[in-house]
């Protein structure tokens, strides 16, 4: 600190400052609005933008969600937002109001706001919101379960009713998961989010068919044709009914637990493959604690996480540390279903390419110097 300035003089400084800074994060959301209209995130390796903000600027896919609504909901609130962009509110305020404020309410509540906590509006926005999701609807109380295959086996027919306190339990546990499972390209939005519920079903099974003591009772048991596996354009059969991509057939014997069949072209076995499922659960701490989160480039995913074999299972890849990878589901698609590829030097540098043979080159954006605002530089 310079000998002859003042606290007073500090201070004065620091507010101009902070005035600056809320006029840019108010700027930002225009621009963070604007992206997410364009798609900005796509052919990025994000799954939306969301996503795309907490790889690019280091945030939390959390925050990177309520600063998107909070720019979408500043456009319809004057006021709220000329408080932002003159420093009346700081940024989590305003997040925070965005919440449940409406053009009616948002005159008082900012004069209400600046003189409380973060924590307050927190508070009020949770009740606000708890309130508007609360209502359960009744649901039939006759129980029953049923499936079957249709479309010439490459689809999955699913119904069920249940009670209602059982059905709100399952509904609970399956829109939980689907708000945090990974979105896969082209099924972001509202319209998809039963493609999201279908996902997180999947995810319940699959966990309990992980932790399941009984290994080939609980094995799903493909039929594979050796051409299809070698070159990638017949299906694979699934015992009990159904036809799968041979990609799909690639994902699944990297990670689920799964009984390769192989037969010739005129089905007969030529060989069974082996019992391909998670490391035991010693490696798989083990790569937990190695990789800490998905692997690709700024991601951070922690759960949902899976084993990622290097060099693929049904070419001989090896179960073992060097050639096991932590990814989340959406990567590990990205991957087998959309043409990403990932290697892993020797000095253990893991490296991620486009579906174009391009290298990935990381999240952060091109370093650039901006020049202060004219005000901002007379006040320093």
């Amino acid at each position: 600190m310079e000998p002859d300035r003042t606290k007073d003089d500090v201070v004065h400084w620091m507010d101009a400052l902070h005035a600056h800074i809320s006029g840019a994060h108010r700027n930002l959301f225009e621009l963070i609005a604007e992206a997410d209209r364009l798609e900005a995130w796509r052919e990025s390796g994000a799954r939306d933008t969301a996503h795309f903000l907490s790889i690019r600027y280091g945030i939390s896919c959390w925050k990177a969600s309520r600063w998107i609504h909070a720019a979408y909901a500043l456009e319809g609130l004057p006021r709220i937002s000329g408080a932002l962009r003159s420093g009346q509110l700081g940024i989590d305020k305003v997040v925070e109001l965005t919440r449940f404020a409406t053009a009616e309410t948002e005159s008082n509540l900012v004069s209400w706001a600046r003189g409380v906590s973060v924590a307050c509006i927190r508070r009020k926005a949770d009740v606000a919101v708890r309130q508007a999701i609360e209502d359960v609807r009744d649901a039939q109380a006759s129980r029953f379960l049923s499936w079957w295959h249709f479309d010439d086996g490459r689809r999955f027919g699913l119904e069920a009713e249940l009670p209602a306190a059982e059905g709100a339990v399952l509904a609970r546990a399956i829109e939980r998961l689907a708000e945090q499972l990974p979105v896969m390209p082209g099924e972001e939005g509202a319209c998809h989010a039963d493609a999201r519920r279908a996902d997180a079903l999947v995810a319940l099974a699959s966990t309990s068919l992980a932790g399941d003591p009984d290994p080939d009772r609980a094995a799903v048991v493909v039929h594979a044709p050796l051409e299809a596996l070698v070159s990638g354009e017949a299906g694979c059969e699934l015992e009990g009914g159904g036809v799968i991509h041979a990609e799909t057939a690639k994902r699944l014997l990297c990670s689920s637990r799964v009984q390769a069949m192989i037969e010739d072209g005129m089905g007969q076995p030529v060989g069974v493959g082996r019992m391909a499922r998670e490391p035991s659960a010693w490696m798989l701490r083990q790569l937990r604690y190695r990789d800490s989160e998905c692997r690709f480039p700024g991601c951070g995913a922690r759960r949902f996480t899976q084993a990622h074999h290097i060099e693929w299972w049904e070419r001989g890849g090896r179960t073992d540390l060097d050639n096991l990878l932590l990814v989340c589901t959406f990567h590990h698609k990205l991957v087998h279903e959309f043409g990403w590829t990932v290697s892993r030097a020797r000095e253990g540098t893991v490296r991620w390419s486009h579906p174009d043979g391009t290298r990935y080159r990381g999240p952060a954006p091109p370093a650039e110097t901006f020049e202060p605002r004219p005000a901002l530089a007379a006040v320093g």
